[in-house]
């Protein structure tokens, strides 16, 4: 399992989705220097069908599109000369816009996401944006038809905005089922992205990532960046393996 997946980068932001600045350039510090660091793309032209790439090989990636990575990502991922895919969700970005209403440890400010500039001058410097569906719900309590429209809205209103195809969308939460890979699949996305918790299937809309939380250091990367870790935590040790990744 060699695809990262951060949420924000923040500095006051308390939350299990939020590294901080600090954190965050220590890892791209140590992945640039220890790893090979790759676009999604090219990752998913050398995964192999237990969802693992080639030892050494990672790559980054950063849902919902939170407006912190214009100050405290971008920046950073330009230093290192490293490159990443954020995942939008597509009624951020719409005329009627849509507030970020699905993050269960919100701050005591209001959450913003990217705006239509930002995105576009990201997307001008190399950043690769792609789907996170159309207002983030989850997919797994929608029936088919609510599915089919988070999957083809989002990328309808993307490929418009930037003047290119989307064929990548990242599933809410990493939540999925087979409605909604067969949903993401109809909707002309090649790869759909999980975030598994449990043993799961794995294929071109069910790819796995491993999250990156608050207080990982070089070692939890070390760990998460090895093609056996998706194999070790399905195992029975690891719950010994997570007390090494959290140092």
């Amino acid at each position: 399992m060699s695809i990262l997946c951060y949420h924000a980068v923040d500095p006051t932001w308390t939350s299990p989705l939020a590294v901080t600045p600090q954190d965050f350039e220590a890892h791209l510090t140590w992945l640039a220097r220890t790893r090979t660091v790759v676009p999604l793309r090219v990752a998913m032209e050398h995964m192999d069908a237990r969802g693992r790439l080639p030892r050494g090989m990672v790559a980054l990636t950063f849902d919902d599109g939170f407006a912190q990575l214009e100050e405290h990502v971008f920046p950073a991922l330009a230093r290192h000369g490293l490159p990443a895919t954020v995942f939008l969700v597509a009624a951020t970005l719409s005329p009627q816009g849509q507030p970020v209403d699905w993050v269960d440890t919100p701050p005591d400010w209001p959450l913003e996401t990217l705006g239509v500039d930002q995105v576009l001058a990201a997307a001008e410097q190399g950043v690769d944006m792609q789907s996170h569906t159309w207002s983030h719900p989850r997919l797994t309590e929608l029936d088919e038809d609510a599915v089919r429209a988070e999957m083809s809205r989002s990328r309808e209103l993307l490929a418009d905005l930037l003047h290119r195809d989307v064929d990548q969308v990242a599933y809410p939460r990493g939540l999925h089922d087979a409605q909604a890979r067969r949903a993401a699949e109809a909707a002309g996305y090649t790869h759909a992205y999980a975030l598994p918790q449990t043993h799961e299937e794995v294929g071109p809309h069910a790819v796995p990532r491993v999250g990156v939380w608050p207080g990982n250091q070089a070692m939890s990367l070390r760990a998460k960046t090895m093609p056996e870790y998706l194999a070790l935590r399905h195992s029975p040790a690891f719950p010994a393996l997570r007390k090494l990744a959290r140092r």
